[in-house]
């Protein structure tokens, strides 16, 4: 259910870190709840190391040469810690019991950092989905997939739609992982849901975002935190430069720094 504009970020962003220097077309990639819409924007973008995952029971990897194919919970990971440079997730940890959760896996896995595009928690949003433009449940998903996939943790039961925050993922990852300075990077943009809104019975929800289009893009435009859709880049620690001062990095560990912590406590 992803559209060709939204698809269209989704290899804008791999491009331009790939041009940043944040990925590398050589990278050993994990994309968590992945379908061909991650398949086609991987070999657009040129990498060549991509493990698609994903806990959906009518696929087999048949689908995603020359990726690699696994079936995983992402919530649930089987790979050890590293696994990988990189894990993305697109628009999938929404569909999760635990959102958190699931991102922290891919945090856990991931050897050097985290690319994941999911709904953004905007005024923009909260407006759309209280006027019901937006959707509180994923019901649309279900409605497309039989009445048997697409809802929580892939099944027939709609989710309901977490949408993140900046702040919400810096807190959630530094809270898991306390040792050094985490860099953040986020992209919004705004997306309209055409999918759901085409297929709906009841078409004036259609024709009056058709209508609004053009204010809705300018606002995104002016004030990027407006938009409902961001791509967010989670890079880890190095070690030692990144570790915090009160923490020091010894036999390959991360471990207390007494010292630092006598210098600034009376104890």
């Amino acid at each position: 259910m992803v559209d060709e504009k939204n698809a269209d970020f989704y290899l804008d962003v791999l491009r331009s870190l790939v041009k940043e220097g944040v990925l590398d077309v050589t990278m050993r990639i994990l994309v968590a709840c992945g379908g061909a819409t991650d398949k086609d924007v991987f070999m657009n973008a040129g990498f060549a190391y991509v493990v698609i995952s994903n806990l959906d029971t009518r696929l087999n990897g048949d689908e995603f040469p020359p990726f690699a194919w696994s079936f995983q919970d992402v919530e649930r990971l089987s790979f050890e810690d590293n696994s990988f440079d990189f894990a993305v997730v697109h628009s999938g940890l929404h569909h999760c019991s635990s959102p958190h959760r699931g991102l922290l896996e891919l945090y856990r896995v991931a050897r050097k950092g985290v690319l994941l595009f999911e709904p953004y928690d905007s005024v923009f949003t909260r407006i759309g989905a209280r006027l019901n433009f937006g959707q509180k449940y994923e019901l649309a998903a279900v409605a497309s997939n039989g009445f048997q996939f697409g809802g929580v943790n892939n099944t027939a039961i709609p989710n309901y739609i977490y949408r993140l925050s900046e702040s919400e993922i810096e807190n959630v990852v530094n809270c898991f992982a306390p040792y050094g300075r985490h860099r953040f990077q986020f992209i919004r943009k705004l997306r309209i849901p055409w999918y759901q809104l085409r297929n709906r019975r009841n078409k004036l929800y259609f024709i009056a975002v058709v209508v609004a289009l053009p204010i809705l893009t300018l606002l995104s435009r002016l004030i990027p935190g407006l938009s409902n859709n961001f791509a967010a880049v989670i890079l880890k620690p190095e070690f030692p430069v990144d570790i915090h001062p009160w923490l020091k990095w010894e036999d390959g560990q991360v471990k207390l720094n007494s010292d630092w912590l006598k210098e600034t406590y009376a104890v």
